[in-house]
């Protein structure tokens, strides 16, 4: 069985091809400048292969449809496709960003569905029209095979009232739909589950911490198995220092700067998603520079380190409170949390008194798959697990389309 990933962006489109058996990608590809005067297509085969198996190839992509009959064309190459017909692809699974309050889990795309995601254009206006065109290409150019919508924000359904509620006069939740969604949910509900699974643990029972770190980072409170909080907001600009991202401030500053500096809130919004976070500290987004720079003595770049594991400890420590300190497991995944000893040790770093101790050896070893990188007399558990957001679509396409058939 054969499952199509598809990440549509306004200019760009991500795919996988996984073979579901065996939990193999056959190939994975990005196609990138879409409308745009020359577009580029990456295509990997047997993505595990050496770097000579990568496909680089350049054409004018007017629209996603476009791009997409090349990447169609890769797949039924008689010398390196890894189809014979398209016919081989029992499903196609999408990534969308936004479903609201309406849609609460991975669902069939239909009419409805199609409808759903229009409306919440406002609350995902980057993303949702992108990935609502990713469907209807793959309609067009996948006549007969089904296709499901698997949504970000789907994990985030599960809190409470409490959790998800800004303290806002209550009509700008009643009538604009302000409220937490939370994002990086379908990273966080595949580490949930595989972290159950490797504490061999009651899914249902388990209470965990799991730390999406990248250029994009998110943390989530798992209890009882499902989403207790989050760190991204209304949108995914809320929460930690990221990339480009400032993550939580005073809201008072952004009318602040709009009138000191004569911002209109489209500028201002730029600046706080696109030019802050790492690179506005220290002028670096990649942590490895960042790291660099530091060692070179490069006191903005050490300063940036600080402040991103600042916010990291300050919103796990509300997280273990909101657990009642009960708390199975934390867990570092993505770019950063998977890769990046230093930022884990500083993370941990003298939190004994609260059950948290890293192996320091173990934390600096670098080893494939899900592991323990905590002290033996750690209470709680500190896990590396990668994060594999392709495959929790995959499984989530499968799951809804066996549902379907009976």
């Amino acid at each position: 069985m054969k499952i199509l990933v598809i990440n549509a962006g306004s200019s760009s489109c991500k795919y996988q091809l996984i073979e579901m058996e065996t939990k193999k990608v056959l190939c994975s590809g990005l196609a990138e400048r879409i409308g745009q005067p020359m577009g580029k297509l990456t295509h990997k085969i047997h993505p595990d292969a050496p770097d000579e198996n990568k496909i680089v190839r350049e054409a004018q992509f007017p629209t996603h449809v476009e791009a997409m009959e090349l990447v169609i064309s890769l797949l039924l190459d008689p010398a390196i496709g890894v189809i014979k017909d398209k016919n081989e692809i029992y499903a196609i699974g999408h990534r969308v960003l936004h479903g609201g309050e309406t849609i609460t889990e991975p669902v069939l795309v239909d009419a409805h569905v199609k409808e759903v995601i229009k409306e919440n254009f406002l609350l995902g206006p980057l993303h949702n029209p992108a990935n609502l065109m990713g469907i209807e290409v793959a309609e067009k150019l996948f006549p007969g095979v089904p296709n499901v919508a698997v949504f970000d924000t789907e994990f985030g359904t599960s809190l409470p009232p409490a959790g998800y509620m800004y303290a806002l006069p209550y009509e700008m939740y009643t009538d604009l739909k302000i409220r937490r969604y939370g994002f990086h949910g379908t990273s966080h509900k595949y580490i949930a589950r595989k972290t159950a699974e490797f504490l061999n643990k009651d899914s249902s029972k388990l209470r965990s911490i799991t730390m999406h770190l990248g250029n994009g980072s998110s943390m989530t409170c798992v209890k009882d198995g499902k989403c207790f909080d989050t760190s991204m907001g209304l949108t995914p600009l809320e929460g930690l220092i990221m990339g480009t991202r400032c993550g939580s401030i005073d809201p008072a500053i952004v009318p602040f700067i709009e009138e000191k500096k004569g911002y209109t809130p489209a500028q201002a919004d730029e600046i706080m998603n696109k030019k802050s976070g790492l690179l506005g500290i220290c002028g670096y987004t990649d942590m490895r520079d960042v790291h660099a720079e530091a060692d070179k003595g490069n006191e903005r770049a050490k300063l940036a380190v600080e402040m991103l594991v600042r916010s990291i400890r300050k919103t796990l420590g509300a997280y273990i409170f909101l657990l009642d300190g009960d708390v199975d497991a934390i867990v570092f995944t993505a770019g950063i949390g998977e890769n990046d000893e230093i930022v884990r040790s500083m993370v941990c770093h003298n939190l004994e008194s609260m059950g948290i101790k890293l192996d320091e050896e173990e934390n600096a070893r670098r080893k494939p798959g899900a592991r323990v990188i905590s002290a033996p007399e750690s209470k709680i558990k500190v896990l590396v697990i990668p994060t594999n957001e392709e495959l929790e679509i995959a499984e989530a396409t499968k799951k809804v389309i066996e549902k379907k058939k009976g």
